[in-house]
């Protein structure tokens, strides 16, 4: 793997860092004002070519990989625009559908995914279960009148199903070899009977809106599975994976965001003889930030990259180190651009305390720190597990 980008790589971050500039964070910041939506810059980003860039060309796609797209949604971050549906729509559900989904539903899905047209939300976490994904108690059961599905179950802070055609829900069936139950995923479109959603409050400044989901015996024909009924973990992580890159992607355009709105101000804010920034004191915290993001970028290069190649072993490590480091470098750097603008960091005129919050997300979701701390010490260090 190279550590350096390609010629065609370096050339999509300035084309997509062309874009993010046009729109900025003012634009971002008045959609959120507004209770809108970011629908020109999708919209805009769509006629580019950049939301399918990971998905296969036959279907629409740009032919790429999580890597490009995750350059994607790097630079908009840094513009102060990212668009959080990239991680959901294009990242995880067009991965899983381009890898295990059947011939129909690709051709149903991914054109239209790879356009902007249509979007797909992404339904895992529960409210009783948290971290622990095994005790997922969404089921899906076979209909024995139709021959396809009855799903039941509760899911949260499921992102964006107000304005996806349809969610992606994990849920878990029976094996019929050991009784066990296993986890599978199912399309289920936005306006199926029994399938209802309520928004939950968030001190959050985002477009996008988070959902409770209530899935009330509903029912799915037989090709609303995606994959193989029996592949279980190797379907689910093949979003999960994706899922961790982009959350990378998401939180390091957060970092550079801040960092040069924080460096912009240091150079020019004068208080004595000398710009702020001459000072270590406010110097060398926002050096140290920078290195924090560009070794973050690096791990989160090699996930993306391992993933493109088909190590999902590998990338399974490399995406929990990635998420992991971006999301600390997103809440530091934040804290330490507040810091250095003083009083007016928590100013609406420059924008950075409304990411205090958001920076926290990368450090939640969609796996906590700690739970990552959890996998690298029993699988790559093979201690033994605390849960």
């Amino acid at each position: 793997m190279s550590l350096i980008e390609t010629e065609e790589h370096r050339a999509l971050r300035d084309a997509v860092a062309a874009l993010g500039k046009r729109y900025g964070r003012e634009y971002f910041t008045q959609v959120v004002a507004d209770g809108k939506h970011t629908d020109e810059l999708w919209a805009e980003a769509a006629k580019l070519g950049y939301l399918g860039v990971n998905l296969p060309e036959e279907y629409g796609g740009g032919g790429g990989g999580i890597t490009e797209l995750s350059i994607v949604l790097e630079e908009l971050g840094a513009a102060g625009c990212p668009l959080l549906m990239l991680v959901v729509s294009p990242a995880i559900c067009g991965t899983v559908i381009a890898r295990f989904g059947t011939e129909e539903q690709k051709r149903q899905w991914l054109p239209g995914l790879a356009d902007g047209s249509r979007k797909m939300a992404f339904g895992i976490t529960e409210p009783d279960a948290g971290s622990n994904s095994h005790r997922i108690t969404t089921t899906a059961r076979r209909d024995p009148e139709t021959g396809g599905w009855i799903l039941n179950g509760r899911k949260v802070f499921v992102s964006g199903v107000d304005i996806a055609e349809a969610t992606l829900i994990v849920g878990r069936t029976e094996d019929a070899k050991t009784g066990k139950l296993k986890p599978c995923l199912f399309i289920v479109p936005r306006d199926t009977p029994g399938f209802s959603r309520n928004p939950i409050s968030m001190e959050l400044a985002a477009p996008e809106k988070q959902f409770e989901l209530v899935l009330d015996d509903v029912r799915l024909p037989a090709d609303a599975l995606v994959g193989d009924e029996d592949a279980g973990l190797l379907q689910l992580f093949a979003g999960l994976n994706p899922e961790r890159v982009m959350t990378a992607a998401f939180a390091l355009g957060m970092a550079r965001y801040a960092l040069e709105r924080a460096v912009e101000y240091a150079r020019d804010r004068q208080v004595w003889k000398v710009p702020v920034g001459a000072h270590q004191a406010i110097a060398h915290p926002l050096a140290q930030c920078h290195i924090d993001i560009e070794l973050a970028r690096l791990m989160m290069h090699k996930a993306a990259h391992l993933y493109d190649i088909g190590d999902d072993m590998g990338a399974g490590e490399a995406a929990n180190m990635a998420k992991y480091a971006a999301g600390e470098a997103a809440v530091k750097t934040v804290d330490q651009a507040v810091h250095t603008l003083g009083g007016n960091g928590l100013t609406t005129e420059y924008g950075l305390a409304s990411m205090i919050t958001a920076a926290r997300v990368a450090r939640i979701a969609p796996v906590s720190r700690e739970m990552i701390l959890n996998f690298v010490s029993h699988q790559s260090l093979g201690l033994p597990k605390s849960y």
